[in-house]
């Protein structure tokens, strides 16, 4: 089995032990919007797809258990750590870039390494295609407006 096909499976046992049907599923629809955002850039970049996309199922990980995104990026890369650890899926190299895009992820207004860029850019896809109704964040604003370039993409 894949690295990315089991750790989803580790993920959605996480995610499964929510109580509230609506925060699982918005779980849910973020953490698998964002993974298939990041194989796309990914692809599109020349970078790992199966590691960006592991990356963007555990980015968000820490606050669906906790119910708190008070500094979740940080505390997300840790939980991160622990887990590839315990399922055994990446050398420490992968894991380290893995947790690096998620530490940074929240940050949309800093440049950081590629792979860190290009899990920002799918969070942010996510948040601005997920519902069209609202109103795109202004710390989001840049990294969307560059999106929509790089993709080809009406704004």
């Amino acid at each position: 089995m894949g690295k990315l096909k089991e750790l989803r499976k580790y993920v959605d046992a996480e995610i499964n032990r929510m109580e509230n049907a609506d925060k699982r599923t918005g779980a849910i629809a973020h953490l698998y919007g964002v993974s298939l955002a990041a194989t796309i850039i990914a692809q599109k970049r020349g970078l790992d797809a199966e590691l960006l996309s592991m990356a963007a199922m555990l980015h968000d990980l820490h606050a669906y258990k906790t119910g708190s995104y008070d500094d979740h990026a940080h505390k997300g890369a840790g939980l991160a750590r622990e887990i590839l650890g315990e399922l055994g899926l990446t050398n420490e190299e992968e894991t380290d870039l893995i947790c690096s895009a998620i530490y940074h992820h929240d940050d949309k207004l800093v440049v950081d390494s590629p792979m860190d860029e290009a899990l920002k850019d799918a969070d942010v896809i996510h948040h601005c295609m997920n519902d069209l109704s609202k109103a795109i964040k202004e710390k989001e604003q840049a990294r969307y407006t560059a999106l929509c370039q790089e993709f080809a993409l009406k704004q």
